[in-house]
């Protein structure tokens, strides 16, 4: 039967009250297990003897029993999970009765010989445990077990002390108990706080960003801030293709970096899917930890995007970039040193990564629809364009706005028909004003392309230095002022016609670039690298001579050959002036129908008389003059004022130098030495009566009907400079 102290007061002594109280007061100061035990191994002393002293601490939640005993040796307390051993020894019995076991050695190792050679009870003499039982419950929580090894037993008075000091120690376990569970509940809501934290700043922080590449800068800065991880990439797979390239965007930072270092490296490239650890990522949806040694069977050549890029990060960590079903890509982060990542952290790192999949995919959206976009904008500008500067045919009549019946108009005809239904290059020659671009029209029209538009460019019209973004796109940031992704002309003429008008003004730096693509069908937008396939029937025009440009080394004479394919030269007004009464007829009609007048007489005098005259202008010149004359007229009879037109009399210097001589004809005899001097004399008259201006319109070119730059190099091919006309003067 247990003896109390407080059944034999007769037995209690102040020593005994006064080492209970300090023990007591001891044990209720202690904050952990490791100091409670110490403070009862420091409680034998003269009034009562053991050698040992061990913690048994219950835990129904998982059914086990932690272990706590301390080793004199070492001064250190010790805890293991010994359950499955322990629950068959005195603590399940205590466990499961919550009561007293009391064993000398001889019954100790007879009921429990599993024990005998574990080292907490080799040598005991003899054994007491004592129930910790919960206030006010029938709960076990533990137990303590004293051990006496000198050979002797304990006696009533001390099993009577170490059953007055379980209740004390039961408070103290239950105080502990309770303050370890706060501190982690404590720890839990801090790491929740911080996750939190760093999931609304992430958050903030990538959904302000629409670009690719400030996304995922961003996101490697904050990954980096929050973890002083040193690598991050951003590892994007192709939409169009499940087996393309992977697009990655990678931050590095160098070893010892704070994680609030400014210093860091960006990379940007494209690496074959296959080849990295990304697809295994991509294809499963799971998180993938690399380390040292680390292999993926059947595919030994794979490895990480940090370990492609720097050998040193073999620590790596990939996570999938998850959007509703989709996997967009990969979140890499790898580090030099081993990744101390834990469950929590995984799970925090795959908020983020569904975070930066949602900003990806608002990223790549409206990526796409910046490019689409700008795609309309300039397919709608090239279509205005075409609309206004021409009026549309009548019926379905390719021809229907190339007025003739001559002999040589009707060869052109011809040509273009024979040429329109393959895709051969065709160079379009003659002077300014024939009509160049309706020829090309017309070949367009009766084409196999004609169910989509006609692209056309002028190169004269747009600066050398502009010239080749205009032809062949460019990337955002490729120069100054490039905010944005464009298309070429050559990408807007896939699978149509693209009509370059005035050929002979491209610059000679961009004159190889041109003939690549005639030669490949392949271009390369500025400032990018993808080779972008094109199917394009190329219509070129020129009113200079490419052959003579080609022998004074102005033109590349293989661009030449391959744009001379099938040439068709458009001759003069002047060598078809039986077509000038039908285009005075069809002008006068056009324009007024547009002007809302009627005007349905043109005096035969008037169209015997314009057909006399040289056109160095061409059917352009006599347009004008026919909507001149339309605004003129007040009834319905053209008024024409032919005394005006009289006023610039035929010359040699009206007449133009044929491009290229007309298939089937005979080619025109050159001007003679003094129509040539005559031309020079009227060069330096219209000169000193504008005052030596050339350009604008009271300068000499528009003065004389030709342009600026005909006139500047008639000038420099005749000599004539500012002092010739002073010398006039």
């Amino acid at each position: 039967m247990a003896i109390h102290l407080t059944d034999s007061p007769s037995r209690q002594s102040i020593l005994w009250q006064d080492t209970l109280l300090k023990v007591s007061q001891s044990v209720l100061q202690q904050r952990t297990v490791d100091d409670l035990l110490q403070v009862l191994q420091g409680a034998s002393f003269s009034v009562v003897r053991f050698q040992r002293v061990h913690l048994l601490w219950f835990n129904p939640l998982h059914n086990q029993i932690r272990f706590y005993r301390y080793d004199p040796l070492t001064d250190k307390v010790t805890g293991s999970e010994e359950g499955a051993l322990l629950s068959e020894g005195p603590g399940g019995a205590s466990w499961t009765y919550a009561t007293l076991q009391r064993r000398d050695r001889l019954h100790f190792l007879h009921d429990y010989p599993y024990l005998a050679q574990h080292p907490a009870y080799l040598g005991l003499s003899d054994y007491c445990l004592v129930p910790l039982v919960r206030t006010g419950a029938d709960r076990v929580m533990g137990g303590l077990e004293f051990l006496k090894a000198d050979g002797s037993l304990f006696d009533d008075s001390e099993i009577a002390f170490f059953q007055a000091l379980a209740s004390v120690v039961t408070c103290a376990l239950e105080n502990i108990i309770t303050r370890e569970q706060a501190q982690k509940e404590a720890e839990s809501l801090r790491h929740e706080r911080d996750h939190y934290r760093i999931l609304v700043d992430v958050t903030n922080t990538v959904i302000s960003k629409l670009e690719l590449k400030a996304l995922a800068q961003e996101v490697s800065r904050e990954i980096h801030r929050f973890f002083g991880i040193d690598f991050i990439a951003l590892a994007l797979g192709d939409g169009e293709n499940e087996d393309g390239p992977l697009t990655y965007y990678a931050t590095h930072y160098p070893a010892g970096e704070r994680p609030a270092g400014k210093t860091s490296y960006h990379k940007q490239g494209k690496v074959p899917l296959t080849e990295t650890l990304a697809a295994q990522v991509m294809q499963n949806n799971a998180v993938v930890l690399s380390a040292p040694g680390d292999g993926t069977p059947g595919t030994p050549t794979r490895c990480t995007l940090a370990q492609r890029l720097d050998g040193g990060l073999a620590h790596a960590c990939l996570l999938p970039l998850t959007f509703g079903t989709r996997v967009l890509g990969v979140l890499e982060l790898a580090h030099r040193h081993e990744l101390a990542v834990t469950e929590a952290d995984i799970r925090l790192l795959r908020q983020i990564a569904a975070r930066i999949a949602i900003a990806l995919d608002n990223a790549v959206a409206y990526e796409q629809i910046t490019r689409l976009k700008d795609s309309l904008i300039h397919e709608n500008f090239y279509l205005t364009e075409q609309l206004t500067e021409h009026v549309r045919q009548h019926g379905d009549d390719a021809f229907g706005e190339i007025i003739g019946c001559s002999q040589a108009i009707r060869q052109v005809l011809e040509q273009v028909e024979m040429v329109a239904a393959s895709d051969s290059t065709v160079l379009i020659l003659g002077e300014t004003g024939t009509g160049k671009e309706l020829i090309a029209r017309a070949i367009h029209r009766l084409s196999p392309r004609q169910g989509k538009r006609m692209v056309k460019m002028n190169c004269a019209a747009i600066p050398s230095g502009l010239l080749e973004s205009d032809l062949f796109g460019h990337e955002k940031g490729a120069f100054t002022g490039a905010s944005a992704q464009r298309q070429g002309r050559f990408e807007l003429a896939d699978n149509s016609t693209l009509f370059l008008d005035e050929v002979g003004d491209i610059p000679p730096e961009l004159q190889p670039k041109l003939l690549r693509v005639l030669q490949e069908r392949e271009i390369e937008r500025l400032g990018g690298s993808k080779v972008i396939s094109v199917d394009v029937r190329l219509i070129a025009a020129t009113n200079r001579d490419l052959k003579q440009m080609v022998a004074d080394r102005e033109y590349r004479s293989d661009l030449y050959y391959r744009l001379n394919v099938f040439p068709i030269v458009i001759p003069p007004l002047r060598e078809r002036p039986e077509d000038i009464p039908l285009l005075v007829k069809f002008f006068t009609r056009k324009i007024a129908r547009r002007m809302n007048r009627t005007i349905d007489n043109i005096p035969s005098e008037v169209l015997r008389r314009l057909s006399r005259l040289p056109w160095p202008g061409n059917v352009r010149e006599l347009e004008n003059v026919v909507e001149r004359a339309v605004i003129l007229t007040r009834g319905t009879t053209l008024n024409l004022q032919l005394a005006e037109l009289q006023q610039m009399p035929p010359s040699a210097s009206d007449i133009q130098k044929p491009v290229a001589p007309p298939l089937d004809m005979p080619p025109r005899q050159p001007l003679q030495d003094d129509e040539v001097e005559s031309e020079r004399q009227k060069i330096i008259r219209v000169l000193r009566e504008t005052n030596g201006i050339v350009a604008g319109p009271k300068g000499a070119a528009a003065r004389m009907g030709v342009k600026r730059t005909t006139l500047l190099s008639r000038m420099q091919r005749m000599g004539i400079s500012v002092k010739d006309i002073e010398e006039m003067e």
